[in-house]
């Protein structure tokens, strides 16, 4: 039977439920256990793909083009399993889903209610990943910090789930905050007391504590949290902040985190194959010594949760090449065209990552063309692939307004534009060209020594699309149309195969990268980078 584990938080968010969650995927993959994971989110929005990433740092998308938590990303880089529209529930999408279903006469005239409606919709989900996956476990990371009233009904459903399938098939986590007080010198055990107790005002009991901590913990502190909050003292474990993201799962597996769990759960499984796992870590830590200077120009760039994925993408890039990415962080709309070289100074590479609306438009295009004429490395994905064009168009094509009908719908040159049969009066969410898509490679190309394959499926997440009606000119003018879909009408990547890196992709390779199995492109372009180093 699938066992269900529920990750909890307390006393403050961003504790790193996910962190916690994702490492235990990856400790149970590696005893040789089927893992699915999954984020139950609290807002009321249907999913993230409408929210400022400032509001909730980047939108993860999976294969099949759900847009999702920022944490769904770390799930699939550490347990290195692809997540589906089943990994990601928000109260947004119960309530939709549960009107829809009253609209439609299916609840037979009851009262709609929280129970047994709502938590019966959040149950259905819940069982539904691990009945569509075939996972021996099935890890659910619910979103918020308990006590939230938006979060009660979760709570609710998960402890009903609990119910249902025995307490061998389920077990709870609760990730909690212990504060050091510099004045009297001490951890302090009261704020995790108190997230206990009210996790057990709604009827669930914590099988773990897992403790977040800066430094460490005396065994005084960790007896004492096991005594009051009444569980196992092996079951309080701790978490401390690391300098390196991947040495959680080793880390917390020194406190034998995988041994408690399989014993709360009655698992057999052989012990955790870490051995990968820790020649990644040691790679990381030997690359710090070396380092390549990348700059990732940006219009979101005061939250760096925003980038998570791109920025994880270099870190792996960089790893495998034994250099540690070092990221200078650029907001666009300061870059000008009296200061942008200043700017980009000493960079090895530019990056231009995704994202949506025209501010700081025009200062991406300074740095594209910067990086074109001083032929440094430049990687353009999604938004910076549209910028990329724009600015080729410009000043190599001679159209002098080209631009984006998103950013100037009354300009004499779309080079990015609508797709034939595509209207921008359509609703926002959920309407953009989402999950994975094929894409043909052109032979000799930069993207084809990337890849090594003419063949490729990559994950995209945006509404305009490279117009067909320039694709002549700008190729006459020396742009390579690298990838193209495989009916022919949509460019997915361009290039300038002449230069040392010069790529721009429509999609968001970031997403499958893995520290372990870096995306070809991001280790292309941190090669190109690296030799620019080497070369200034």
């Amino acid at each position: 039977m699938t066992k269900y584990i529920f990750v909890t938080g307390g006393v403050v968010s961003g504790l790193g439920k996910g962190i916690t969650a994702a490492s235990l995927g990856r400790l149970l993959k590696a005893r040789g256990l089927k893992v699915a994971a999954q984020k139950l989110d609290p807002y009321i929005n249907v999913d993230p793909g409408t929210m400022s990433p400032y509001q909730h740092g980047e939108v993860f998308v999976t294969e099949d083009g759900a847009e999702t938590d920022l944490d769904l990303g770390h799930y699939e880089r550490f347990i290195d399993e692809d997540l589906n529209q089943y990994s990601n529930l928000t109260t947004g999408k119960v309530y939709w889903n549960v009107l829809n279903k009253e609209r439609r006469g299916e609840y037979l005239g009851s009262t709609v209610q929280v129970i047994p409606h709502i938590t019966n919709e959040i149950k259905d989900f819940v069982y539904r990943v691990g009945e569509k996956t075939g996972a021996d476990v099935v890890i659910t990371e619910i979103g918020g910090t308990i006590g939230d009233i938006e979060s009660q009904p979760f709570i609710e459903a998960v402890r009903q789930i609990s119910l249902e399938v025995g307490e061998e098939n389920s077990l709870f986590i609760h990730v909690t905050l212990v504060p050091y007080l510099k004045g009297s010198g001490e951890h302090k055990s009261k704020p995790t007391q108190h997230s206990v107790k009210e996790l057990q005002g709604m009827g669930i009991h914590p099988d773990l504590i897992v403790l977040r901590c800066d430094t460490p913990i005396d065994s005084s502190v960790l007896q004492k949290i096991a005594m009051f909050c009444n569980v196992k003292e092996d079951c309080v474990i701790e978490n401390r902040t690391l300098p390196i993201l991947y040495e959680a799962p080793l880390m917390l597996e020194q406190s034998g985190f995988s041994d408690v769990v399989c014993r709360e759960l009655r698992l057999q499984a052989p012990e955790p194959n870490l051995e990968e796992w820790r020649e990644m870590v040691e790679s990381i830590r030997r690359a710090r010594d070396n380092c390549v200077e990348i700059g990732l120009v940006g219009k979101y760039t005061g939250l760096h949760d925003a980038y998570l994925s791109v920025a994880e993408a270099l870190h792996h890039a960089g790893c495998f090449h034994h250099a540690h990415v070092c990221i200078r962080w650029i907001d666009s709309e300061e870059i000008t065209p009296e200061n942008v070289a200043g700017r980009l100074a000493g960079l090895h590479g530019v990056i231009v990552p995704g994202g949506f609306g025209n501010r700081g438009i025009e200062g991406m295009i300074l740095a594209v063309r910067y990086a074109r004429e001083h032929l440094m490395p430049f990687f353009g994905i999604c938004l910076g692939m549209q910028v990329a064009v724009i600015e080729f168009a410009r000043n190599a094509a001679g159209l002098e307004n080209a631009d984006s009908r998103e950013f100037n719908e009354k300009c004499m040159h779309k080079v990015i534009d609508f797709m034939p049969g595509q209207s921008d009066e359509v609703d926002k969410g959920g309407t953009l060209r989402l999950g994975a898509y094929p894409c043909t490679i052109l032979p000799g190309t930069t993207l084809e020594r990337c890849y090594g394959s003419r063949q490729i499926s990559e994950r995209h997440r945006h509404r305009y699309e490279f117009n067909n009606a320039y694709r002549q000119i700008l190729q006459e003018c020396g742009l390579t149309l690298s990838g193209i879909s495989p009916d022919g009408r949509l460019v997915e990547t361009i290039e300038l195969t002449d230069l040392p890196f010069y790529v721009g992709v429509q999609y968001h390779p970031e997403f499958k990268s893995r520290p372990n199995r870096p995306h070809p492109l991001f280790k292309g372009f941190i090669e190109a980078a690296i030799r620019e180093a080497d070369r200034s």
